[in-house]
């Protein structure tokens, strides 16, 4: 029988993805459309090991999937969902936050 995780782990799984920005850079990428590894690292600027590394945290968060496709594998978002959900959360953050600088809050003790 498969278990749903509890919200708050859901959430803060979400959240360590989201917290490195290479890896936001890659969700927002699989988000336009899904890519192989090596378009990635080329497109983002890094190495193929560090984009490995990255695409590793993202597939255990349970964010992207790999999906091969003959001797290569593409990697795409887990649920198309995803790509709403990464929109609506960048909208809400740039509405809510327009006039606060991260540093602003991280001296307020909240990044």
């Amino acid at each position: 029988m498969l278990t749903v995780a509890p919200d708050i782990e859901v959430l803060a799984r979400f959240g360590r993805a989201l917290a490195d920005p290479i890896r936001c850079r890659l969700l927002l990428a699989l988000r336009e459309a899904p890519a192989h590894p090596s378009d990635l690292a080329d497109r983002l600027g890094i190495s193929r090991t560090r984009l490995s590394n990255h695409l590793a945290c993202l597939r255990d968060c349970g964010l992207v999937v790999a999906v091969p496709v003959g001797r290569r594998t593409r990697y795409e978002l887990a649920d198309p969902r995803l790509g709403h959900a990464l929109d609506d959360l960048r909208a809400a953050v740039v509405a809510v936050a327009a006039d606060r600088s991260c540093a602003e809050a991280a001296e307020k003790g909240c990044c």
